[in-house]
């Protein structure tokens, strides 16, 4: 495993964290962790080297934004001397505060739930302009500080999801060590992007990277045309270690979380974190990248599958309709659009369809990515009536 310093915390954190976002379950519910199957995996991963272990107070809920089943976890996953040999990352909900007390009850809630007795990166999770107001007029500053200070956290930070001008806002707002932003190879301009992740990483701030194969959308069921680019390499590599050595090319990158579903995951990215050296990509080797990039700009909505926007309150399959519908522009004559349509309606029940939609935008409440589904929605019940 390689380490990279973590900006001005100075700590050395590995190049692979451990996200625990999309776990192993059973029976497909997110809030049932399949415990025997994700310990091992989370315990073979910091066996090998991961001191970072990411998680969230909704990860593994019912999409709503309320407590989920990841922190206790993480707690049971770490038990055994586990919790000694890493650094735990979780995140306030902004959310859900509404007063200065909120702040301290959630982060007090989250230390029972991790059963322990310091956090050692506390985010302030899914900041936009939004709930920065918010948490800014509430004094996130002053209650960060005092949660340093109790011993309660040791470095505070921010997890980020709007423009760019918003994050350079927070970023000169308060003394953060470390941030958190989504960055992949067809991302490199999305929310704060290159520039921002430079303009923090220029003031000492940590980088730490959320969605680097976006949500498996770089490495499952890629189109014919990426391949093809891969293809062209002298050296081959899988789609999933040409992302994350995209990511892991940049200097300023320390961590970089991947949210891994089975074993064989854990093993090929801590294979591939092995040889994440800053830098290490040629320049033809970048080129094939942009080549895959280009690709996969063909496709309409940008979703990464975190299904934030779940459940829908009329029953629709949102990131399943979006998976289809960016297949859709990616086919290349009429004949396979006319198959991917029967797909679509064999595959995706009528009271999950695009069509189904009500227009409450609960969903683009909760959407990271500030999509919107409910017009995106129009369309692809358009495309596949």
């Amino acid at each position: 495993m390689l380490y990279r310093k973590y900006g001005k915390t100075n700590e050395m954190v590995s190049v692979l964290g451990f996200g625990c976002m999309r776990l192993p379950v059973i029976d497909g519910n997110a809030r049932n962790i399949n415990d025997d199957k994700a310990i091992a995996m989370l315990r073979y991963g910091i066996d090998n080297g991961i001191n970072y272990v990411d998680t969230a107070y909704p990860y593994h809920g019912d999409g709503m934004g309320g407590p989920g089943e990841s922190e206790p976890f993480v707690a049971r996953a770490l038990k055994n001397g586990y919790r000694d040999k890493v650094n735990i990352a979780t995140k306030l909900p902004s959310w859900l505060i509404q007063t200065r007390e909120d702040m301290d009850r959630y982060l007090n809630e989250q230390l029972e739930r991790l059963e322990t007795d310091h956090i050692d990166f506390y985010l302030v999770h899914a900041l936009n302009a939004g709930t920065w107001k918010t948490v800014k007029e509430l004094g996130i500053g002053e209650f960060l500080d005092s949660a340093v200070k109790d011993g309660r956290i040791r470095y505070p930070g921010f997890s980020f999801h709007d423009e760019l001008p918003v994050f350079k806002e927070i970023v000169d707002a308060y003394d953060w060590t470390f941030c958190q932003v989504q960055y992949n190879y067809l991302d490199e301009y999305f929310q704060a992007g290159i520039e921002g992740l430079e303009y923090a990483a220029a003031k000492g701030i940590g980088i730490a990277v959320m969605e680097p194969l976006r949500g498996g959308r770089l490495v499952r069921d890629i189109p014919d045309g990426v391949q093809a680019a891969f293809d062209k390499a002298d050296i081959k590599r899988t789609p999933a270690e040409w992302a994350l050595r995209w990511v892991w090319n940049n200097p300023d990158v320390a961590v970089t979380l991947s949210g891994m579903s089975t074993m064989e995951q854990v093993e090929e990215n801590l294979k591939i974190a092995n040889e994440a050296y800053s830098g290490s990509l040629s320049k033809k080797e970048l080129d094939v990248v942009n080549e895959a990039r280009n690709v996969f700009r063909q496709t309409r909505v940008s979703c990464t599958g975190c299904a934030y926007c779940m459940p829908c309150p009329a029953g629709v399959n949102i990131p399943g309709n979006f998976t289809y519908v960016n297949e859709y522009y990616l086919l290349d004559n009429d004949f396979q659009k006319k198959m991917l349509k029967e797909t679509y309606n064999a595959r995706i029940s009528e009271k999950e369809r695009a069509s189904q939609c009500v227009e409450c935008g609960t969903c683009e409440e909760h959407c990271p990515q500030n999509l919107p589904i409910i017009e995106e929605l129009k369309h692809v019940a358009e495309v596949f009536a």
